[in-house]
């Protein structure tokens, strides 16, 4: 919201010399949002020149410039800078011819930049002083649509001054306006009037309500347009209309000009001006935060209704856009059928155009929900809209229309009609009660009674004495003051958030961590310490990802951010691939990424997300808590693990070594280790993974997760391979150890001892490996595959297991016979459940 200094100055004392500065400060205190701070920043002789004549000349280097002779004061009169009233300047621009009106800034001035203007010898002639564009004047673009590119031609603006006037004046460029923004709960903010009562109560400054400056009729039936809200189709509820408002003017000048006091601000407001009677319907808007539309009365059919609109009805909205409507829409109507989308924008078929001599002035208060749906709907932002779907005062309506009237009678030289069309089913706002400890219980601040009353009363309030403490009856323009906590916080507000005490809470005495939050702490450290970097991505992905890594029933979000990624993830691995992805198109190509995160697992077949939602004034009752949760799918968390690139860099001497699917295994190895448990590996084909390079995680039978290789058509776009983990961490954490031990280093010697066995090809080495461990015993300290061997020596279909293995006794030295007998025990077992013989 812009707020132009000279329009608020209007309705609230301003201190003498107030700077943009001062204003932000005080608006700042009361909650509101700085931005930007918009003119006041151009100083010095800039008048209104005219052009006599003009010579194109072009330069060697394909440029043409005008040397240009330009009249900056009347006849006989210096000019405001004390120079000679005919001016030569130089100007590369193109789009004026003689006899036009500009704008000059002679020597002396200070353009925004700051630009500084004097005169100077350039292109073979001394330029004294320059011809200004609206940008280098600080005005936005589209006030002059034609000039954006060129010279600011006054004409374009409706504009005929005299020669030599004060430009700065004229165009309002000696005023300046503050920009806040204003947060969706405080749509009054919208308005210069909401601001201007909002300065008052930060600052003390007496407010003068706009909306009383004006008499409107007290009458409610006697307009010449008459009015229907029709409310038998309300939506959710919710009626599409509490208040509507019409009133009539006629025998409008069609060309009379919109001041130029009127035009600079609205220009300094943000708004371009159009036409008189548009420009009016704006000005009050900006000033009473009241959208108004006008309609020209000689277009109408019959009265005005306000009704939802009928599903594929069309209507063509004042930007030339044929519109299909839903039936969720609010329109306005007569008895041609939809003549404008409610609160939104205007159709084109009654619009107030050059030859209209009688307007309709419609005020009305409409539902922010349906405006704020309809406009997103059909992709329609505007001002109206804007402050309809944040609240509008619905007692301001009747105001508004008055002063809209008032505005074309005294500028465009109207009649009004004296009757008016009112309907207002709007419902007063329900007092809510203050205790007289709730500022002090909810915030720590002391704020008296006396104090409280004020500060409300600031607001638009009105404040009665309860035994309890204060009967608060909120503003029509306040709907979002429902409970005491509202209150407490507008309070807290007005007399300064400073008065709420600095104290640190006392930590309660608890017991740490619970083992679910060390031992993720314990997997995110190991990771992290092995060269990971931990990211976070979004839990949403595509139909084609999720059928890839993770098939099966998946949860859809109705409305997704991204169409194209509407299915909760049951896998963390997509999400990876996309970080992997992002990381390689900015140059980072070894990649280690692991991320700690719930996946979503839902049975097929079943329905989740049908319990009965609380009510959200009353904390909910365990029993119905207990429901909700199960009426969701299983989340639990996984932790996944992506890499890529080379496991080390290459070095002098030393090629590089690419990442495969041995180091996917010791991440999996790694994560077990941080919480105490010890895994297996056993060969499979999990989905989207290597059919040969990949295997399940196990603890004891259960499998807890996978990893291995991607398959190279899952990541066809990334060169090289791609190794990746995922381990679902309840399932490892319920497999773990209640806490971690540590065996003491024996001093006994150790016996070692390899053992080659040939085996059928098709059986696991783990499968083997398990048989040794369990029929060598308690001796047997450490096994280790260390070689796979197929080829010539070995029967065809047969493959050789070497295994490293380490005896050791914990009273005693070993001697070679006891190994040897827990190794040939091993064996034997191992040929018992898997034919496994020595190798000769």
């Amino acid at each position: 919201m812009r707020i132009p200094l000279s329009w608020l100055a209007e309705w609230a004392d301003l201190p003498a010399g107030s700077t943009p500065e001062a204003l932000h400060a005080a608006l700042v205190r009361v909650g509101f949002e700085e931005e930007t701070v918009h003119g006041g920043d151009l100083s010095g002789p800039v008048v209104v020149g005219e052009v006599l004549e003009l010579t194109p000349e072009p330069q060697k280097n394909g440029k043409t410039i005008r040397w240009c002779s330009v009249r900056v004061a009347p006849d006989g009169e210096r000019a405001a800078d004390g120079g000679e009233a005919v001016r030569g300047v130089v100007c590369g621009a193109g789009n004026f011819h003689v006899g036009d009106k500009v704008v000059v800034t002679l020597p002396g001035t200070v353009l925004p930049g700051p630009f500084p203007i004097a005169a100077r010898r350039t292109y073979g002639h001394v330029s004294d002083g320059m011809i200004a564009s609206a940008r280098e004047l600080g005005l936005p673009e589209d006030v002059a649509p034609a000039s954006a590119a060129g010279i600011l031609r006054l004409t374009e603006l409706g504009l005929d001054p005299e020669v030599g006037t004060d430009a700065i004046a004229l165009l309002g460029l000696d005023d300046a306006a503050v920009e806040v923004n204003v947060t969706p709960d405080r749509g009054y903010a919208l308005s210069i009037r909401g601001i201007a009562r909002e300065y008052g109560a930060s600052t003390g400054a007496a407010f003068r309500d706009p909306a009383d400056a004006v008499s409107p009729p007290g009458t409610t039936d006697d307009g010449a347009v008459a009015a229907v809200i029709d409310d038998a189709a309300p939506i959710r509820g919710r009626v599409g209309a509490s208040v509507f408002v019409t009133r009539v003017v006629r025998g409008i000048d069609p060309g009379a000009r919109t001041p130029d006091w009127m035009a600079a601000r609205l220009r300094l407001a943000g708004i371009r001006s159009i036409s008189l009677p548009v420009d009016v319907t704006n000005y009050v808007m900006v000033e009473l935060g009241q959208p108004i539309h006008g309609y020209d009365l000689a277009a109408l059919s019959g009265g005005l209704g306000v009704r939802r609109a009928a599903a594929g009805e069309r209507l063509t909205t004042l930007d030339g856009v044929e519109r299909v409507l839903d039936a969720e829409d609010l329109v306005i109507t007569d008895d041609s059928g939809p003549i404008g989308l409610a609160g939104v924008m205007g159709g084109a078929s009654t619009e107030l155009s050059g030859g209209t001599v009688d307007v309709v002035v419609e005020a009305a208060n409409f539902d922010p929900v349906s405006i704020g749906r309809t406009a997103r709907r059909h992709r329609l932002p505007s001002e109206a809209s804007r402050r309809f779907e944040r609240g509008v005062d619905p007692a301001v309506a009747r105001a508004a229309a008055q002063r809209v009237v008032d505005l074309l009678v005294e500028h465009a030289g109207g009649t009004a009609d004296p009757g008016q069309t009112w309907i207002d089913r709007s419902v007063p706002p329900a007092p809510v009660l203050l205790t007289a400890d709730a500022v002090l219980h909810r915030t720590g601040a002391e704020v008296g009674a006396a104090e409280t009353r004020q500060a409300l009363a600031a607001l638009g309030c009105a404040v009665a004495d309860d035994p309890r403490g204060l009967l608060v009856t909120p503003p029509t323009w306040r709907r979002d003051l429902v409970e005491s906590v509202d209150l407490v916080e507008e309070v807290v507000r007005v007399v300064g958030y400073d008065r709420i005490p600095s104290e640190l809470p006392v930590a309660p005495p608890g017991r740490g961590l619970t083992r679910s939050q060390r031992l993720h702490r314990s997997v995110g450290r190991v990771l992290a310490a092995t060269g990971g970097v931990e990211i976070q991505t979004y839990p949403l992905v595509s139909e084609a990802d999720q059928q890839r890594f993770a098939p099966g029933a998946s949860m859809r979000v109705v409305n997704p951010l991204d169409a194209t990624a509407p299915l909760l993830r049951r896998t963390l691995v997509p999400g990876l691939l996309d970080a992997l992805r992002r990381n390689r198109g900015r140059g980072l190509v070894d990649v280690a990424l692991f991320e700690i995160g719930s996946v979503f697992l839902p049975a097929d077949g079943a329905a989740y997300g049908t319990a009965e939602l609380p009510p959200i004034g009353a904390r909910p009752e365990p029993a119905l808590l207990e429901r909700l949760a199960g009426d969701l799918p299983p989340q639990p968390r996984h932790v996944g693990v992506l890499l890529a690139g080379d496991r080390t860099p290459r070095q002098p001497g030393h090629p590089a070594e690419p990442v495969d699917w041995r180091d996917a295994v010791d991440a999996a190895r790694a994560v077990a280790a941080a919480v105490g448990a010890t895994v297996r590996l056993r060969q499979a084909a999990p989905a989207g993974f290597h059919p040969t390079r990949s295997a399940e995680v196990l603890v004891g039978d259960a499998v807890v997760g996978v990893a291995g290789e991607l398959h190279p058509d899952a990541v066809a776009d990334v060169p090289g391979r791609v190794a990746a983990v995922e381990i679902d961490l309840e399932a490892l954490f319920a497999a773990a150890p209640a806490s971690i031990g540590f065996a003491p280093i024996s001093s006994m010697p150790a016996a070692t001892q390899d053992l080659s066995l040939v085996v059928a090809a098709a059986v696991p080495a783990d499968d083997v490996l398990r048989a040794v461990v369990e029929g060598a015993g308690g001796l047997l300290e450490h096994a280790l595959l260390v070689d796979d061997y197929r080829g010539a020596g070995l029967p065809d279909g047969a493959k050789s297991l070497t295994f490293a293995l380490r005896f050791r006794a914990p009273d005693r030295t070993l001697t070679a016979a006891d190994a040897t007998a827990a190794k040939q025990a091993g064996v034997a077992l191992a040929a018992e459940r898997h034919g496994a013989g020595l190798r000769e």
